[in-house]
């Protein structure tokens, strides 16, 4: 299989759940402690050896752009007080060059991955959803970059949901062909709980094949003109190989303020300079029952 060399993180939105703040910062801006969701969906590409990040944006791109820039001034006054917190800020401004591609209209998540065709060009490519942050080892990309050069075909990362929750999600359905994979044959979005096929809910990572762009092209929008990367997804699962694999490690949803925190916690646990003290401060809050 094709060596998978691009990904593209879909980072417009108004990001409504987490207003005011939102108003003057991108969602994907959002910390988890001192690191940027987005920041999370960078690193797992740059371990797969993925070199080409795409962020597909609309307000607010220049705060990504800078985020990932060098700051000489900023390097400077750290090298000067021989400040802890320069090698950081080096490796990341060297983690990636990050190529921005404008979303004008908000007409959904095919249209955002769309927006991307001509960068990434007719080569297969791993789609983000940042609000998605997925935490343990090995990591949700290298799961699926396994099953995509194992199984020839696109890999979609899923999660078994509570039925009750289906609704919130495009649901899967398919054949299995292992404990984890399912070949899939169609996707419903956001079913209704007595019409859903499966609990198998799609979060991302996606690893596609260039096939996703023709049928993009094709897809009939939806409702308010949005255009379904899941429409697309079952389109091209007509044509090719296309696995749904359930991969392993902890979800979380950063799209919501909830999420987020809960994200921020988990994260700080697998810190060595927060862990201790944070499980102290968990601890003391239970005693209390607050």
């Amino acid at each position: 299989m094709q060596h998978v060399r691009t990904a593209v993180i879909t980072a417009a939105g108004f990001a409504t759940r987490f207003l005011p703040v939102s108003k003057s910062i991108p969602k994907v801006m959002l910390p988890l402690i001192d690191r940027p969701v987005i920041q999370y969906a960078v690193e797992q590409a740059r371990a797969a050896d993925i070199d080409r990040i795409v962020v597909v944006a609309s307000r607010g791109s220049a705060v990504i752009q800078d985020y990932f820039d060098r700051a000489p001034e900023l390097e400077q006054a750290l090298e000067a007080r021989n400040s802890p917190y320069l090698a950081e800020t080096r490796r990341v401004s060297e983690l990636a060059d990050i190529i921005l591609v404008r979303q004008r209209e908000q007409l959904g998540l095919g249209h955002a991955v769309l927006t991307a065709r001509q960068v990434v060009g007719d080569e297969p490519f791993v789609v983000y959803l940042p609000d998605e942050v997925i935490l343990g080892e090995p990591s949700a990309t290298a799961q699926l970059l396994r099953v995509y050069e194992e199984r020839g075909g696109a890999a979609i990362g899923v999660v078994e949901v509570p039925h009750e929750q289906v609704s919130r999600f495009g649901v899967v359905a398919g054949e299995p062909v292992s404990e984890r994979e399912t070949r899939l044959t169609h996707v419903v979005e956001k079913p209704r709980v007595e019409e859903a096929p499966s609990n198998l809910a799609i979060t991302g990572p996606y690893v596609l094949t260039p096939a996703v762009f023709d049928a993009l092209e094709r897809v009939k929008p939806g409702a308010g003109g949005e255009i379904q990367l899941t429409d697309a997804i079952a389109a091209v699962a007509r044509q090719e190989p296309v696995f749904a694999y359930r991969y392993e490690g902890r979800r979380y949803d950063c799209g919501t303020p909830l999420g987020l925190l809960k994200a921020g916690v988990e994260a700080a646990l697998e810190r060595g300079d927060l862990r201790a003290e944070v499980r102290e401060w968990l601890a003391n809050l239970v005693a209390r029952g607050e």
